[in-house]
């Protein structure tokens, strides 16, 4: 009897191969490319925010974005391994109970924050949607308070119930709103960036 062996996944292998031959650490970085391509959501000489930053490859990304001008600070729940260029910075904690460094660079300004935050997920669509939306109201927050009018947002958001309201929500800050799947997301993700463009100056 013939014995039939599964294809490999062509999107992973493409996207992997990719990544590490332009020594980037995680393939997550072509959808912040391809964000950047069509929103143009990172300017050159910008102070960036990067929520939920390890392993580092929008962090890299980013810094070559903002160029030597540009400041980047990333925070994770896990440690960032990588070497990065001078210009960016990456610190462990949470955001939910920020302490010393973290607790610091919440209190900068920034011209673009970047959310690419998610769950520990469960497999229960609900309790993942829910739980993702906690992390995007969070990085919201922090765009609320620290975000310079005409500043941009990006956040990924795992798409459920109440996915409507958080992007009105988002749209009530900024002059423009997008939501965004990228070609790189694998099509059965329920992954979609929520895209805040022009902060206002008065948040409404």
């Amino acid at each position: 009897m013939k014995r039939f062996k599964s294809r490999p996944n062509s999107w992973q292998d493409h996207w992997t191969r990719k990544a590490r031959k332009e020594k980037y650490p995680a393939r997550s970085v072509y959808k912040l490319e391809e964000i950047q391509r069509k929103y143009k959501v990172i300017r050159q000489g910008a102070a960036v925010l990067d929520l939920g930053c390890a392993p580092g490859s929008w962090l890299l990304l980013a810094s070559r974005l903002t160029g030597s001008r540009g400041k980047i600070v990333g925070i994770d729940l896990q440690a960032v391994t990588i070497d990065l260029p001078p210009n960016a910075t990456a610190l462990k904690g949470d955001i939910f109970a920020p302490r010393g460094q973290v607790a610091a660079a919440l209190e900068k300004s920034f011209d673009t924050i970047l959310s690419d935050m998610a769950p520990a997920t469960t497999g229960n669509k609900v309790v993942d949607a829910a739980r993702s939306l906690e992390l995007c109201r969070q990085a919201l927050a922090i765009a609320c308070r620290r975000l310079r009018p005409g500043g941009n947002f990006v956040c990924k958001v795992l798409q459920g119930s109440d996915f409507k309201e958080f992007t009105n929500e988002v749209g009530k800050l900024f002059k423009r709103r997008h939501n965004f799947k990228p070609r790189s997301s694998r099509k059965a993700s329920r992954e979609i960036f929520v895209i805040g463009l022009d902060r206002l100056r008065s948040g409404n």
